[in-house]
């Protein structure tokens, strides 16, 4: 079984650091907010983008498929009571000259194999659209 370690470490009520391997990372802890570090809840939406570019990486020279780039965005919509994320959306934007069916072959096969994608989406609805770069 493959495992992950994370290590936060709180500089003071305005964030903290956490580190895994070489990399480090601020993280938004200020209850007012702050504008330069990740929230907890967009650290969620950030791993969610990573999963599905680097699900792109892999299986893009198994499916034998060709891009120049992706982009993804994704919003997170939270209820009050209780605190909780409830739906995640996103656009992803591949730049390919592939056929439609491929893009959505592409997808699937994201979304099935998405490790982070397959740990949320048990929990939290989950919606996502692909196309083409213009």
């Amino acid at each position: 079984m493959l495992t992950y370690h994370v290590t936060a470490r709180r500089i003071d009520s305005h964030g903290c650091d956490v580190t895994t391997k070489a990399a480090h990372l601020l993280a938004d802890t200020d209850l007012a907010g702050r504008q330069d570090a990740f929230n907890p809840a967009e650290l969620l939406l950030a791993a969610l983008a990573a999963c599905i570019l680097k699900g792109i990486e892999r299986l893009a020279p198994l499916l034998h498929f060709t891009f120049a780039g992706a982009e993804v965005t994704l919003t997170g919509e939270r209820q009050d009571a209780p605190p909780k994320i409830q739906r995640i959306t996103y656009h992803l934007v591949v730049d390919t000259a592939e056929t439609d069916a491929r893009l959505n072959l592409l997808l699937r096969n994201v979304q099935k194999y998405g490790t982070v994608h397959n740990a949320l989406a048990a929990c939290v609805q989950i919606d996502g659209k692909v196309q083409r770069k213009l």
